[in-house]
């Protein structure tokens, strides 16, 4: 068997799959059906570190999934085609989702982890004007 390599063995950009080897198509599948590997943040929760929680509002969004991309915790849940909320089990409140998000206003912004995501929506700004170029 390989040795396995410690954090700082790793190269610069390398990418680190979650899933046991050989399956296929695990992004298609919903989290619970999923293989995860042992030694991924995907079997426990790192909803603990979270001070903020990302909310997503379903009536500002494309569906660029931007957001889905970025997650380095693969916590934005996706169905049908569409963003689907946010995996707070997983979701470690690091606000990248948010960050990528192209939309004005935006369809993902942070709020404090106790607020209800109902209070949250209520609260979504407006839509910002544009600046004219001169200005920008």
């Amino acid at each position: 068997m390989d040795k396995l390599k410690d954090w700082d063995e790793f190269e610069i950009g390398s990418v680190l799959f979650p899933f046991k080897k050989g399956v296929d198509g695990a992004m298609e599948l919903y989290k619970y059906e999923r293989t995860y590997s042992g030694d991924s943040s995907f079997t426990d929760s790192v909803a603990h570190w979270r001070v903020e929680k990302p909310v997503h509002n379903s009536d500002i969004c494309i569906n660029c999934f931007n957001c889905w991309v970025y997650c380095p915790d693969t916590a934005i849940l996706t169905a049908n085609d569409k963003l689907a909320g946010v995996d707070y089990v997983h979701c470690k409140g690091c606000g990248v989702c948010v960050d990528v998000c192209p939309t004005n206003p935006k369809s993902l912004l942070m709020f404090d982890d106790y607020k209800p995501n109902e209070e949250a929506l209520k609260e979504w700004p407006a839509k910002q004007p544009k600046k004219p170029k001169d200005e920008a």
